[in-house]
């Protein structure tokens, strides 16, 4: 896909809890810059899920810390507090930031919202779930177990999907993409793609068991997990 001439930047939001950021985490990224021609792909660790109650196992400022440290030197790799807790303990909903996003950077960017296939299929239960493909174009990665065979199912919210003509890829770069458009009940429609060759086999849960194993994190996110004592 080469640059849109009209287009000022092409920026992916990317949220998760990255406790901690692991390689599984900078593949995706990875693959949606070099996929989609990405100016910036920003990593946005979440204050408060409101799907996961009982919250994250390190404190938003070692999640931060540890992001910082997993991107450093990763071209056009950013960090970004969008998500940083509420003052009143208030949830963070993925379609406020993104819609918030959107007018920081302006009606000439094209905006991305990036995510792995797990948090995909638990999308019918976001808020907003139905406004997410029209608030930034979605890009779905795979991950190892979760199959996208039945994308419009996991969308649901009496959105269909159809089939898209492969947009053509990066100079330099052969990442396998699908493209697709989505369609809501009035007739809009958005794009939406998936990389679907990205089974990374992480689990942040091991890692954590692990105390930060050596095998899954950087060198920089390994030491800090040492030395600040997380996840023992």
């Amino acid at each position: 896909m080469e640059r849109d001439p009209d287009v000022e930047q092409r920026i992916a939001f990317f949220g998760g809890s990255f406790d901690p950021p692991h390689f599984g985490h900078l593949a995706i990224a990875r693959a949606a810059r070099d996929a989609l021609c990405l100016n910036k792909v920003l990593f946005v660790p979440v204050g408060f899920q409101p799907l996961k109650p009982a919250g994250s196992t390190a404190p938003f400022a070692d999640r931060v810390e540890m992001t910082r440290l997993a991107i450093a030197g990763e071209p056009a790799f950013e960090l970004s507090l969008a998500d940083a807790p509420d003052r009143q303990g208030r949830p963070n909903y993925t379609l406020d930031s993104l819609r918030k996003l959107r007018q920081e950077v302006g009606p000439g960017a094209a905006l991305f919202c990036l995510m792995g296939a797990d948090s995909f299929a638990s999308l019918q239960r976001w808020h907003g779930a139905a406004e997410m493909p029209f608030a930034a174009t979605l890009i779905v990665a795979s991950r190892p177990g979760l199959h996208l065979n039945d994308l419009p199912g996991m969308l649901g919210n009496g959105l269909s999907l159809e089939v898209a003509q492969p947009p053509a890829a990066c100079p330099g770069h052969g990442v396998d993409i699908r493209s697709f458009f989505v369609r809501d009940p009035s007739g809009r429609t958005a794009p939406l793609y998936l990389l679907p060759g990205l089974d990374v086999e992480i689990s942040a849960s091991a890692i954590r068991a692990q105390s930060g194993s050596a095998e899954f994190v950087s060198p920089a996110v390994r030491e800090y997990i040492r030395t600040t004592g997380l996840y023992r």
